[in-house]
């Protein structure tokens, strides 16, 4: 059994201890005290937060120092590929990796890219594994994207829309198709060995059983997302939303009580959907209420920088525990994998940062970094 002590241990449920001792073993937190414990205190820090998690990013599939046709992000051979998993085409010798351990940031959901309507399934991994065997520790929904993105591959192959209406004519068509399956299947006309796997998962999809991940950026585009929600009472996570420049968009989300994963903040608004991007945007989500994470969407914002976007909402008056959260405690629970990480409590995994000062000052740097109770870095 080891600990570190920390002046400030930032909870990650927006909360924070002062003078405190962090005791793990075995890979959990077995502790977390003002009182000194009876073992080994590996470190005195000015700080410890719990281990970054990127609710959204592409890491492992864009990946630095390679081409760009080396590109795992996006399948062009099909507009709909349900079935697509993105970890065989993770590569973990993405230099990246090392880089956002350095930084404190451990955990990655990973997904597709948002030029298929449907671009597969999205997982999160460990930043600090060797293989993807190692790395994968849950599925986390499935890739959907509307907008910009799926109208503009007309030059990729298969039957690619023109048309925002065109894209999510194709997206209602197919869970048409999985309602009409779904009854055919509890009317005993057809049984799970004649249908298709990809069939199986729209069914999951419309059960509830599997979370919709959504690109969406404009405020109509997530109105039509809204609508294809309540007409199929699909479990939808909204992703980016960085063109919502007004409060009612975000009020309509708190209302159906859908999650944001939001950003990323520090983006070049580089599309027409982006034209009213704006980091003074965030007070209108704060506002709401709406519960969210932010993402670095990473290679748009490396990965690394993901806490550097915290600066935004502590200039709009988010308290320094909040904005660990953010990247934390309420990327776990979005995630599902809130009883694992995001936070520093007792039986959690011991997955923290030690900082050398006050980690939202632009001199302070993680001097340690512990992954599930196992340094992976040392300054």
């Amino acid at each position: 059994m080891k600990a570190i002590f920390a002046k400030t241990v930032y909870i990650g449920d927006k909360t924070s201890l002062k003078n405190a001792y962090v005791v793990f073993d075995n890979g959990r937190i077995s502790d977390v005290t003002q009182t000194k414990p009876a073992c080994e205190i590996t470190g005195e820090y000015e700080a410890v937060t719990p281990a970054f998690i990127d609710a959204h990013c592409h890491i492992g599939l864009d990946r630095e120092g390679e081409q760009y046709v080396e590109s795992d992000v996006n399948e062009h051979m099909d507009p709909m590929i349900l079935d697509a998993d993105i970890l065989d085409s993770l590569q973990m010798d993405d230099k990246a990796f090392a880089e956002s351990v350095e930084q404190g940031v451990l955990y990655s959901c990973i997904m597709p890219g948002s030029g298929n309507i449907i671009g597969g399934k999205t997982v999160l991994i460990r930043n600090f594994a060797r293989n993807a065997g190692d790395a994968f520790m849950k599925y986390t929904g499935i890739k959907a994207a509307f907008g910009y993105n799926p109208k503009s591959t007309l030059e990729w192959k298969g039957d690619r829309p023109s048309t925002r209406m065109g894209a999510v004519a194709i997206l209602r068509n197919t869970l048409k198709r999985g309602v009409k399956t779904r009854e055919l299947l509890a009317n005993g006309k057809k049984t799970l060995d004649e249908i298709e796997p990809s069939d199986e998962i729209v069914i999951k999809l419309l059960n509830g059983e599997e979370h919709m991940r959504v690109h969406v950026h404009k405020e109509d585009d997530i109105i039509a997302l809204l609508r294809l929600r309540d007409e199929f009472n699909l479990k939808i996570t909204i992703e980016h939303a960085g063109d919502v420049h007004t409060r009612d968009i975000f009020d309509i989300i708190k209302r159906r009580d859908i999650p944001v994963v939001y950003g990323p903040v520090d983006s070049f608004a580089y599309k027409l959907e982006l034209k009213n991007e704006n980091w003074r945007n965030i007070r209108h989500l704060i506002d709401s209420g709406v519960k969210y994470a932010i993402m670095s969407d990473h290679p748009v914002i490396l990965q690394r920088n993901l806490f550097m976007q915290m600066r935004f909402l502590r200039r709009l008056g988010v308290s320094r525990e909040e904005c660990i959260s953010k990247i934390t405690r309420e990327s776990a629970e979005i995630l599902g994998v809130a009883d694992l990480i995001g936070t520093i409590r007792k039986d959690m995994l011991a997955s923290f940062t030690c900082w050398n000062g006050d980690p939202f000052s632009l001199e302070s740097y993680p001097a340690k970094v512990y992954a599930e109770g196992k340094e992976v870095y040392s300054e």
